[in-house]
């Protein structure tokens, strides 16, 4: 967390695992400076809390435009509990499918 305030979500999609589609999620912000470690196999989101937020994050590999793929943030297959409603979505983040369409 660099600046402000966001509400940091991990869902877990490995089909073999127990706590397969169970989501956790957390505050973060620039108060505390935690961070969250997301394993292989999650799917990641966030809202922001605050005006002007702003976030860093790192990846486990380089970036190559194109080959990100997403599941919608209001997915029911997740139900993901956010804690206040999402006013402004990226056009990307518009399209993902559902979950179970597996189609991303």
């Amino acid at each position: 967390m660099y600046k402000g305030a966001i509400f940091d979500v991990i869902v877990d999609i490995r089909p073999k695992s127990p706590t397969f589609k169970q989501w956790f999620g957390t505050e973060l912000n620039d108060s505390t400076r935690d961070s969250l470690y997301i394993p292989k196999g999650f799917a990641h989101g966030f809202i922001t809390l605050q005006d002007k937020t702003e976030v860093v994050y790192l990846m486990s590999d380089f970036y190559v435009p194109g080959s990100d793929r997403g599941y919608r943030y209001n997915d029911p297959a997740f139900d993901i509990t956010w804690p206040r409603q999402i006013n402004t979505l990226s056009s990307k983040d518009r399209c993902w499918p559902d979950f179970k369409d597996q189609s991303c």
